[in-house]
């Protein structure tokens, strides 16, 4: 009887419990009728544009709610103005209300108190988030989220090369250096500070560092000259077979992918898997160019949104928030032609509907499959980025 007694009281706990929760998730939705959300956000690719135009649209219809879409160029500076109206104590009415981040703005917001939250549990697709399978979730960076951003989408360091210019292509860095020798000027990253640019020479170094611990932890000045060791000494001999000799860089992605389609360069990267069978639909790219990543996989990382600390829109932040990490929004934005950012969402947690729209999905032409792109390396340390490009400039940038 007391065994009986005992389990009754756990599901009733439990019924309250969830209760409480939708109860406190229909007061967020509506607080949030009226309110209007500046979104800032990277508005350098017209496909991610439309997709925000068109969430908008979705809560607006069924919310009442407004999304701005301020379009970021560098989401540094949207961080330098959140700074910089906590220390003029505006603690209210800030100019944003949601921010696409990860990584080293994530911790710098976060290590300074100027996040609102902790949020997450209180969106009802939380739910739904591939906590299990995808620990770059959880890490932004190796800072803990703890609650204080959603994931948005997840994205993993590919490869392009044209297929009927290259029939070897390399299996890691070492045999990248071995290939440039071979095709002396068919190979070049975009200088650093660039995202990309930095993304290459973390992927060096991680596979090249002979000790890898370091670089999950903060960079301290007693060890990175013997941790980099490695890398200045892979790019000493990589610049020379370089395009251009190594003596110019390109300044992103964007035009290493013309470099590629334009045959200068053999081998360009992205950070979408989906970004070379977009490129080979809208005229880009020929059909011929197709992805690899290397043998012991490629870096990979989870952007999200996060609230600062003094919005007055939180309520609607969370709501476009939470439809953004619904399975309707993320499903649309797998689809190639329209985004192709793989979801943050565990697909066996969803409906049969839902689990049964995924599997159909169009895989691009030259999008690698989610097996072979299981491997993933984790990010180094945020606090590793700034000194790695310091360092990259000091020697490469006289």
């Amino acid at each position: 009887m007391k065994t009986i007694y005992k389990i009754l009281i756990v599901l009733l706990g439990a019924l309250l419990s969830i209760n409480a929760q939708a109860n406190e998730w229909e007061n967020i939705t509506n607080s949030s009728k009226g309110q209007t959300v500046y979104f800032n956000a990277w508005g350098g690719s017209e496909a991610i544009n439309d997709y925000i135009r068109w969430a908008g649209k979705q809560v607006k219809k069924r919310y009442g709610l407004t999304i701005k879409h301020v379009k970021v160029t560098d989401v540094g500076d949207v961080i330098s103005r959140i700074i910089a109206e906590k220390a003029v104590n505006r603690n209210s009415a800030g100019s944003v209300d949601l921010i696409w981040i990860n990584g080293e703005n994530f911790r710098s917001l976060k290590d300074n108190h100027l996040l609102f939250g902790p949020f997450l549990q209180k969106l009802p697709n939380y739910q739904l988030v591939d906590f299990e399978n995808k620990p770059t979730i959880l890490s932004d960076f190796t800072t803990p989220v703890e609650n204080m951003e959603a994931p948005w989408g997840m994205a993993q360091l590919i490869f392009m090369y044209d297929a009927s210019q290259v029939t070897n292509y390399p299996k890691n860095m070492k045999d990248l250096l071995i290939f440039a020798k071979k095709h002396p000027g068919k190979i070049t990253y975009p200088a650093p500070p660039s995202f990309y640019g930095t993304t290459f020479l973390k992927q060096v170094l991680l596979e090249m560092a002979e000790k890898k611990y370091p670089l999950y932890h903060p960079v301290k000045d007693a060890n990175f000259e013997a941790t980099t060791a490695p890398l200045w000494k892979f790019l000493d001999q990589l610049h020379p077979f370089m395009w251009r000799k190594g003596k110019a860089f390109t300044s992103g992605a964007p035009e290493m992918k013309q470099l590629l389609n334009d045959r200068e360069i053999l081998i360009s990267l992205s950070f979408n898997p989906n970004d070379a069978s977009n490129a080979i639909a809208s005229g880009e790219l020929p059909e011929t160019i197709r992805t690899y990543i290397h043998d012991q996989g490629t870096i990979g990382n989870t952007h999200f949104v996060a609230i600062p600390f003094n919005s007055d829109a939180k309520e609607g932040a969370m709501v476009f928030a939470n439809f953004l990490m619904s399975p309707e929004a993320q499903l649309k934005k797998s689809i190639p032609k329209i985004w192709g950012d793989p979801t943050v969402l565990n697909v066996n947690k969803l409906s049969v509907k839902d689990k049964k729209a995924f599997s159909q999905l169009p895989l691009g032409v030259a999008t690698l499959s989610s097996i072979e792109l299981k491997k993933v390396l984790l990010e180094p340390d945020t606090s590793w980025v700034a000194a790695l490009e310091k360092a990259w400039q000091r020697r490469y940038q006289k």
